[in-house]
């Protein structure tokens, strides 16, 4: 019996909305990034980006349970000396609450090149709509 390797061709994009209203943050990613990992589909394999698009409506309306907003603390760096920049969730949500979701959902992809490739089909947006009505994207249960 050998292992069947998914081609380009094999693989079927189907496309998905979620909406994030009242979502919690945690959840909803670890199931936005299984399936733009593909692990929903039967043909999964780690070594091939086999998963779909994903689009994430009302981002700004997602919760974050406990002190979260205010206790948890986003890093990054320059490379400069002295170059580190911190931001608080609840800042980061004010500024950016489509940016929040794609952290969380970036930590939960896998740490190697695909993970760039995945991420790519992850479409967020803050208000209720979204660009994206020609893909005819299906909701997505979470």
């Amino acid at each position: 019996m050998k292992t069947q390797v998914p081609r380009t061709n094999d693989i079927s994009r189907d496309w998905y909305v979620v909406d994030a209203d009242n979502m919690v943050l945690g959840r909803l990613a670890t199931r936005i990034a299984s399936v733009l990992r593909g692990k929903n589909k039967p043909i999964f394999a780690p070594s091939v980006d086999t998963g779909d698009f994903v689009i994430v409506v009302n981002a700004e309306k997602i919760a974050l349970t406990g002190n979260k907003l205010s206790d948890k603390i986003y890093y990054s760096h320059s490379g400069y000396p002295g170059g580190i920049k911190s931001i608080a969730a609840g800042k980061l949500m004010e500024k950016k609450a489509e940016e929040l979701i794609r952290k969380a959902v970036k930590g939960m992809l896998p740490k190697n090149k695909l993970a760039s490739q995945m991420l790519k089909k992850l479409k967020v947006y803050a208000g209720g709509g979204h660009p994206h009505k020609a893909q005819q994207p299906k909701p997505l249960q979470v």
